[in-house]
């Protein structure tokens, strides 16, 4: 949902909460160690800036020069080095969480540099900066492949995402489910699907992943905010969510066994039919909440209260700073450095405390 505009709409800290119920249940199921991935689970959005997605925009196209900003290499920046549990006696810096090699390595969902990828994206997992501790825990890692654990992390992300946003559409008046009986409509979630979640799916294939969902049991036709439609509501994710994790459990059991399975020993499988229900979901949410027109104003708003936050911070030479990113701008020996700090601090920053900021610096 829009930041701001549902005061019950989910929030990344309730969007991890579920996102590490599903992987612990799904971990402990194909055998991976559960704690592992319950701290991946918690961990994977941590690097979010303020305004989600729309927000990593900006900060990537500040960053350009010094390389780039990614939401998934920014979290491996804040457990590594951001969030000070420990200090470094020998570098003279934070040692951020401290957490294990295993932890680390399942919490990175792009272990990869910059355009290092095994597949066209722009998706990356560390800053040139970092990248000696991206070395260490990837020590012996096959290039490019995530372990076990951070897949189930990713599947249980997927999961929540493409059942929770349609809940949320649903419960705020953006979606009535009655539209998908509509052939234009179902031709613009197809287009969806195609263009910003599963690359090369086709029209009836989506279809067909739209009927096997309204053909379930749990689906609902409608929704009137009673107690009663609540409780159907929140069954039908209930089932969802069942559904997919049974059958990415099924079809990964059939190919690797029932040994446990985890590090590199195995991949999550998830069947054909699964990542495109998933992925319909998901466009379903966006054609209804995300891709509306009277929206677009609302992310170009955002994307200019970011840019204007880390611009102004540069230009007052970072004496807004908090004392912990202070100490860093002053350790910094060039404009680069000091810049990535400046985005360091503006990517910790809430939606609300962004808003905050740039009404006390006078930008925005």
């Amino acid at each position: 949902m829009g930041p701001g505009t549902d005061d019950f709409a989910r929030t990344r800290l309730t969007h991890s909460l579920e996102v590490a119920q599903v992987g612990r249940e799904l971990a402990a199921a194909l055998g991976c160690d559960p704690d592992v991935v319950d701290t991946a689970c918690l961990a994977h959005d941590l690097g979010h800036p303020p305004f989600g997605h729309n927000g990593e925009v900006a900060l990537a196209e500040l960053t350009r020069d010094i390389g780039g900003f990614e939401g998934n290499a920014q979290t491996l920046r804040l457990l590594t080095r951001i969030e000070p549990k420990v200090h470094d006696a020998s570098t003279g810096r934070s040692a951020g969480l401290n957490l294990t090699r295993a932890s680390l390595d399942a919490a990175t969902k792009y272990p990869w540099r910059q355009h290092e990828g095994p597949y066209p994206t722009a998706k990356f997992g560390v800053y040139p900066d970092d990248d000696a501790v991206f070395s260490w825990l990837r020590a012996g890692a096959p290039p490019g492949h995530r372990c076990i654990e951070a897949q189930v992390m990713d599947l249980a992300d997927d999961i929540a995402y493409s059942v929770h946003d349609v809940e949320d559409a649903i419960v705020g008046g953006w979606l009535d489910l009655t539209v998908l009986s509509d052939a234009d409509v179902r031709s613009r979630i197809a287009d969806v699907v195609d263009a910003w979640y599963l690359p090369g799916v086709e029209a009836p294939e989506v279809d067909e992943a739209l009927m096997r969902l309204t053909a379930t049991r749990s689906w609902v036709t409608g929704y009137d905010g009673s107690h009663r439609g609540m409780a159907a509501l929140k069954d039908l994710t209930s089932q969802l969510i069942g559904r997919f994790c049974r059958a990415a459990e099924e079809a990964t059991r059939a190919r690797h066994g029932m040994d446990r399975l985890t590090r590199y020993a195995a991949d999550v499988v998830v069947p054909r039919g699964t990542a495109v229900e998933m992925a319909t979901l998901k466009a379903v949410a966006a054609v209804f909440v995300m891709t509306l027109d009277d929206r677009q104003t609302l992310y170009s708003e955002q994307r200019a209260v970011l840019t204007s936050l880390v611009v102004a911070l540069v230009r007052r030479g970072g004496r807004d700073l908090e004392p912990l990113f202070a100490a860093d701008w002053a350790a910094s020996t060039d404009d680069g450095g000091r810049l990535r700090v400046a985005v360091d601090q503006v990517a910790t920053l809430t939606d609300a405390s962004a808003h905050a900021w740039a009404g006390r610096l006078g930008v925005g």
